[in-house]
């Protein structure tokens, strides 16, 4: 016999990570809100509300799916997926909710959108590898923030480190072959 498996909304609760969503919720609509700032202010609340809304409910199961794939036995398909899959399936149902709500994207907001999903996509999975901004860990909201400055620090300046490592690996590999 099977064992009974608990009901979907307790799976779906179970992979929420509630502090994500509550972040991604208020990110999101502020980066809609400057997108949209020549826009008609009716035209801004109802892309906002329909955000705000969407956003809180499913940002929460994004996190946890990508927390969930951090425990993937090939880390290369773990990071592909916090980085670029997660983050296109919640572009294409963010896109359909706000077409069934009759509240279109112009593109110029799609566009930041999108670019703002997909490097909040690369900083999720450098902090979750981290521990940061886990759910069912120990840690508060209030001790992830802590960590944060560092963290965005080192996120920012790890594109440049990693340019400089390369750099120097390549001018080390010349010089060596260089000499007799």
């Amino acid at each position: 016999m099977l064992p009974k498996q608990p009901p979907l909304r307790a799976q779906v609760l179970a992979c929420w990570n509630w502090k994500c969503a509550l972040l991604s919720a208020t990110a999101r609509s502020l980066v809609y809100l400057a997108a949209l700032a020549r826009s008609g202010p009716h035209k801004r609340l109802s892309i906002v509300l329909v955000e705000i809304a969407y956003v809180a409910a499913t940002a929460g199961i994004y996190a946890g799916l990508q927390q969930r794939a951090l425990s993937l036995r090939s880390r290369a398909l773990g990071n592909l997926t916090i980085a670029i899959g997660v983050p296109m399936l919640s572009q294409v149902f963010d896109c359909l909710a706000h077409r069934f709500v009759g509240a279109p994207v112009p593109a110029r907001a799609l566009v930041a959108v999108t670019i703002f999903t997909f490097v909040s996509a690369l900083f999720h999975l450098y902090i979750m590898r981290r521990g940061v901004f886990l759910s069912g860990q120990g840690r508060s909201l209030g001790d992830d923030f802590r960590r944060i400055p560092r963290l965005i620090a080192a996120f920012v300046a790890a594109p440049v480190t990693l340019a400089m490592s390369l750099a120097s690996r390549s001018g080390t590999g010349a010089e060596s072959e260089a000499l007799p």
